[in-house]
């Protein structure tokens, strides 16, 4: 169930909280655990029992485990609970990949392939799974204790607004929360909860959908026949749709989460103003840099390593890993290694460059960004090569495709948004729109938006059959 459906918008959500808001402080767990199961059975029920088998078993593993004097049992704990978890997550959504990568050198031998019945990927469980891993290493390292019963387990790991498409929420940051979000459940955080998903269903619906529509369009068309200027027209409308897509989604997340009472942490911060690579990655899917920096980087060495070498060795292993993480192709690992590159590159001479440049290295950030697009956007490497060309070939050719109005005014606007808070001003109205607390006239102000914002994203929702989902498929 996508947020930006009718079925969503107009049955699950009215209902959900219908009976959240009617309910006893007590039994509210139960109704968004009941509601969360609901959510992601909707279009997946047999997945479903995938994740409540995993809970089970993570649940009285890390039980025991917390109970456990011996430190080398304790380990074995751990680290059952770790090949349990990126077992499933290697099966699911990397079996294919890999048979498909050796059947090609099979084929090459002149071997016979292999046969393989192929698996279906369950929608989330690159997000949920990752939850699942702070879970298990939060107790292990003492960060935290253990949830007192599994239906808590339950909610941590399944609990809707964050359950498809993070944030990705460490469990040593949402564990209390479990227990306190009541408190938290006010008048003014469910107005400003209501003003931020309508904003994110704007974001999504106004302008990624139709920067989607358009990429889809010219990326389907033959790379080596495209026009320059089409070419690039197509990285740019992918380069937006992305972030409006996605950082929609984490606004919608966010403001679910807090017309419930809780608080979720930040997914995005105008990643397009970045002044680096660097820059860009403390911006854009903050939760999952949090988690690849805490998890992997600072396990690795982080930069206490005793040579550049190794430092750099562990930047370019977390960026590949990382583009492993969204998905099952060599466009993704091409992708992660390309911002390693450019991330080492900072580190060795470009990063005393781009500070001279100052708010103008941006340009500089958003560029290397719309070309890493294109890895990530088409996924095999030879068809990425084809399109880059056409789009540095600086040829005219046949443009078999033209923008009409619709699409060059949401172009200028996803524009102007993205690089919204470059001036202070654009900082400053956005601090005002969702880190202040709120004057009446605010919340007059914000709620006409906010209802105009819902009414035109509801309108274009029935009237247009595209609605996709970019990280829906990671």
């Amino acid at each position: 169930m996508v947020f930006s459906s009718i079925t969503f918008l107009f049955y699950f959500l009215p209902l959900f909280f219908f009976f959240y808001y009617l309910a006893d402080k007590r039994y509210k767990n139960a109704v968004i655990l009941f509601g969360s199961a609901l959510f992601y059975a909707w279009g997946a029920p047999l997945f479903i029992f995938v994740i409540l088998g995993t809970t089970v078993v993570d649940f009285y593993v890390v039980r025991l485990m917390a109970a456990t004097a011996s430190r080398n049992k304790r380990k074995l704990l751990l680290l059952l609970s770790l090949c349990i978890n990126v077992g499933l997550l290697f099966y699911f959504k990397y079996s294919n990949f890999f048979v498909d990568n050796i059947n090609h050198l099979l084929h090459a031998a002149g071997a016979r392939p292999l046969t393989w019945e192929r698996i279906l990927l369950p929608i989330g469980i690159s997000f949920y799974t990752f939850e699942t891993l702070t879970y298990v290493v939060d107790v292990y390292k003492g960060v935290h204790k253990p949830l007192r019963n599994f239906w808590d387990y339950q909610m941590y790991i399944i609990l809707f607004p964050k359950l498809i498409a993070g944030p990705i929420i460490r469990y040593h940051d949402f564990a209390d929360q479990i227990y306190d979000h009541t408190a938290h459940e006010t008048v003014d955080n469910r107005l400003k909860g209501l003003y931020r998903f309508c904003i994110g269903l704007g974001k999504k619906v106004l302008i990624a959908n139709v920067m989607g529509a358009a990429a889809d369009r010219i990326f389907d068309m033959p790379y080596a026949t495209l026009d320059t200027t089409t070419a690039w027209l197509g990285a740019l409308s992918y380069t937006f749709q992305i972030y409006f897509d996605f950082s929609g989604y984490s606004d919608m997340a966010i403001g679910l989460g807090m017309m419930m009472g809780f608080r979720f942490p930040e997914n995005f911060n105008n990643p397009y103003t970045a002044v680096s690579i660097t820059d860009f990655w403390r911006r854009w899917h903050i939760t999952l840099g949090n988690w690849m920096r805490n998890y992997l980087y600072i396990p690795l060495g982080g930069n206490r390593v005793k040579s550049k070498r190794r430092l750099f060795f562990n930047l370019w292993l977390v960026f590949l890993l990382s583009g492993l993480w969204h998905g099952a192709a060599w466009g993704f690992i091409i992708w992660g290694a390309y911002h390693g590159f450019f991330l080492v590159a900072e580190r060795l001479f470009l990063g005393k460059w781009l500070a001279k440049a100052g708010k103008a290295a941006f340009i500089y950030t958003f560029f290397v960004v719309a070309v890493g697009w294109v890895f990530f956007r088409i996924e095999y490497f030879k068809p990425s090569l084809s399109y880059l060309q056409s789009m540095f070939s600086w040829h005219a050719g046949s443009a078999a495709w033209a923008p009409d109005k619709e699409y060059l005014v949401t172009l200028a606007i996803a524009g102007f948004f993205s690089f919204f808070t470059l001036p202070k001003a654009g900082e400053w109205i956005q601090k005002k729109v969702f880190y202040e607390e709120y004057t009446m006239t605010r919340y007059y102000l914000m709620a006409f938006v906010a209802l105009a914002l819902f009414i035109l994203s509801a309108a274009r929702i029935t009237t247009s059959t595209f609605n996709p989902f970019i990280y829906f498929r990671f």
